[in-house]
């Protein structure tokens, strides 16, 4: 009798616990992500959805629970640096770029490989990460910005900036947290083609709270409520589930 094989995950969350002076954040966390794939994390205020990211990135660890990336890798056991060089990157709500520097220098500075704000811009761009820059200056539409001041950018290009300086690390999987915040609704767009341009070649993690922003990218969505998995399908499914119309939009749903 054939069996079938073992399913494998980039990213698999069984079982984990967090609590902060007895408050439970995160509460028997069971999350599976594919390879390649774009999911997208919502929940009201509170749900747990930082945490999550925290623990998965090394910035928290957590009481209890498993974390695993890829095949073996279990992530408690590493600091933040090593997850980092395992191939998770981390994108804040909040863009953090060097202001002072060029946008190609932005970039040149988080390329792949060991490298420091004063080794880098005191040596010589190499053809091959002069090519690297190159593809990534596509990838995020600022290459007639190259030689601008990252902090002359507008606020959706910084945003883009910062998911190239992530690209440049060849990350395995992004996580990225509120892309759309404070964006007009050209930048938004344009956010949302980049990051499902990204989903395949790259593992996505994107938490968020604006809907139509989740409709455009969403595949498959995971709805956190009270640092537990709530529900998971696609947008409309979602949208149209009686527990987060009562949980997460703050009413039920009306008898048919």
């Amino acid at each position: 009798m054939s069996t079938q094989p073992k399913r494998e995950f980039i990213l698999a969350l069984e079982g984990v616990h967090k609590e902060f002076d007895g408050y439970k954040a995160i509460n028997d966390l069971n999350f599976y992500m594919d390879e390649g794939e774009l999911r997208v994390i919502i929940g009201p205020n509170g749900a747990g959805k930082s945490t999550m990211m925290d623990i998965i990135t090394g910035r928290t660890r957590p009481d209890k629970g498993k974390v695993e990336f890829g095949k073996d890798t279990d992530l408690t056991t590493l600091n933040e640096y090593q997850i980092n060089r395992l191939g998770i990157g981390r994108k804040f709500q909040t863009p953090s770029v060097y202001t002072d520097h060029t946008v190609l220098e932005n970039l040149w500075l988080s390329l792949e490989g060991s490298r420091n704000v004063w080794s880098t811009l005191f040596s010589r761009i190499t053809p091959a990460q002069r090519e690297r820059i190159q593809e990534v200056l596509v990838t995020i539409a600022l290459t007639d910005r190259a030689d601008w001041k990252a902090g002359s950018l507008s606020h959706g290009q910084k945003q883009w900036l910062e998911i190239g300086m992530l690209l440049a690390q060849n990350p395995k999987l992004l996580l990225v947290d509120e892309p759309a915040a404070g964006m007009t609704d050209e930048e938004t767009a344009k956010t949302g083609e980049l990051l499902v341009s990204l989903a395949g070649k790259h593992s996505i993690i994107v938490i968020e709270h604006d809907m139509v922003f989740v409709r455009q990218i969403a595949r498959k969505v995971t709805v956190l409520h009270q640092g537990h998995v709530l529900c998971e399908g696609t947008v409309d499914q979602v949208q149209n589930d009686e527990r987060v119309l009562e949980v997460y939009l703050g009413r039920k749903k009306k008898a048919q």
